[in-house]
């Protein structure tokens, strides 16, 4: 499985590409607005840092804008991902980009009926949002289970990126079910690493060492 971080904090994303975990980023306008940031300034600079995809929204809702759009984040750099809402329009906007090309990231799905269309309209990656579908009363594995056998069952390549990831379980849960990639904010993919017997087994070895009075250097 890979790993994206969800955000637009350039900081958290060093540090987890130092870490050799980070395959990728995913950006949205909230992320952004939140970093107080210009957009294209922001993304530039994680294109540069990830040589993986970086995924950067289109923010306009019909066809011929989202293109114009999606030209001015390709010239970012070749790791770019448009990524457009599950809507007539993003994804006519898919099948041109991706005919073209570029890599495109569909959003915004809830559906395995969405993902369907995504897939036929060749995107990249489509991007379930487990945590809000939990949200509303719903199970965001279950679609997960949902898309994989849809996808398995007729080849499609496109990518089953698990996004709105609200905890660890998620993230197990999506790989259990053979999720292609799943995003997640910084501190989540810092929760993997969590086991309170690893703590403590640390802490047990580092007493007995202790005792030894040695010292490696």
């Amino acid at each position: 499985m890979k790993f994206f971080a969800d955000t637009a904090e350039i900081d958290e994303i060093r540090e987890l590409a130092a870490t050799g975990l980070l395959d990728g980023v995913t950006t949205n306008p909230s992320l952004i607005h939140k970093s107080g940031r210009n957009f294209l300034e922001v993304v530039a600079e994680i294109a540069r840092l990830v040589p993986g995809p970086v995924s950067a929204e289109v923010v306009a809702l019909d066809y011929d804008q989202m293109m114009r759009e999606a030209e001015v984040l390709r010239k970012i750099g070749d790791n770019i991902a448009i990524k457009v809402p599950l809507t007539p329009d993003g994804l006519k906007t898919c099948k041109a980009l991706t005919s073209d090309g570029a890599m495109v990231n569909v959003t915004l799905c809830f559906s395995a009926a969405q993902a369907l269309l995504a897939a036929k309209a060749g995107a990249t990656f489509i991007s379930p949002f487990v945590g809000r579908h939990d949200d509303v009363g719903f199970d965001g594995m279950a679609l997960i289970a949902d898309i994989r056998m849809i996808y398995d069952n007729y080849d499609f390549a496109t990518e089953i990126l698990v996004a709105s990831v609200r905890h660890p379980i998620h993230v197990v849960e999506a790989a259990k079910l053979g999720a292609d990639v799943m995003t997640a904010p910084p501190k989540i993919i810092h929760q993997l690493f969590k086991h309170p017997l690893t703590d403590s087994g640390i802490a047990s070895f580092l007493k007995d060492w202790q005792a030894t009075g040695q010292s490696i250097v």
